[in-house]
């Protein structure tokens, strides 16, 4: 019989970025509960504090991973703190409606500096680490990361270069014993519709047309992805790297 989640993350160490709501906030307690000592990053002080507030297991760091020199900065934090690192979660990302008529430099880069920069540079920092504890890497990536998003696009192409990365690291640290893998979520309740800077009616709206093309009939949860992303995290997960599992009610069958 297998041994349960719970007792391969005892003692181990993870970081979760964007943990301050949705999904990496889920994600955050569900390592905590499975026995990980968790450092949970974001920008918002308040709101990683409530996350914190869940579980005595779960530290925070703020910062705006935007920043380069914030990556190791994180890493530090970590081992400092408890001496490792385990598992590296990059869930932290933006999303923006950039239609091509609308498009500017600075919007792609801002995209690609959190979606793309500041997980590479996370990786990078943490790599010693990893490769001392036979570690893993979880790259979180959407659906749109594989399939098109009119209006979006360049949102899209960050997260199909988040999944490109997660194959290329796959091989390349295979040698290692390092495991990268990647989860695609489908549309999950989370904030980050709001904090794109869209107006209510315009995310109510989002919503709507999404819930309409899912074949299960609703956006998904974010406790519904921590899960699988503790799956494929898991130390028993011995055989599983490169693979992109995407999780989104049937969105990707449509």
């Amino acid at each position: 019989m297998a041994t349960p989640v719970r007792d391969h993350f005892t003692g181990k160490v993870v970081i979760v970025t964007g943990a301050g709501s949705g999904i990496g906030r889920a994600t955050a307690h569900a390592f905590a509960h499975a026995g990980a000592h968790v450092l949970g990053v974001g920008r918002r002080r308040d709101a990683l504090n409530a996350t914190a507030a869940a579980h005595p297991a779960i530290a925070t760091h703020s910062a705006d991973l935007r920043d380069p020199r914030v990556p190791q900065a994180i890493i530090d934090t970590a081992t400092d703190r408890w001496g490792r690192v385990d598992v590296l979660v990059n869930n932290a990302g933006a999303t923006r409606v950039m239609p091509l008529s609308d498009t500017t430099a600075e919007g792609i880069a801002d995209l690609f500096a959190l979606n793309v920069t500041a997980p590479s540079l996370l990786a990078h920092a943490a790599l010693p680490h990893l490769r001392h504890t036979t570690g893993s890497i979880i790259n979180i990536s959407s659906t749109y990361g594989h399939r098109p998003l009119p209006g979006a696009a360049h949102y899209a192409a960050s997260k199909a270069a988040l999944e490109q990365l997660t194959r290329s690291w796959a091989v390349e640290l295979a040698a290692d014993g390092i495991r990268v893998n990647a989860l695609a979520p489908g549309p999950t309740e989370s904030e980050a519709l709001s904090a794109a800077g869209l107006p209510t009616s315009m995310v109510d709206q989002i919503k709507e047309q999404e819930t309409n093309r899912i074949p299960l009939g609703r956006r998904g949860e974010p406790e519904e992805i921590a899960p699988w992303i503790l799956r494929l995290a898991d130390p028993a997960t011995t055989w599983l790297t490169g693979q992109v599992l995407t999780l989104d009610g049937g969105l990707e069958l449509t």
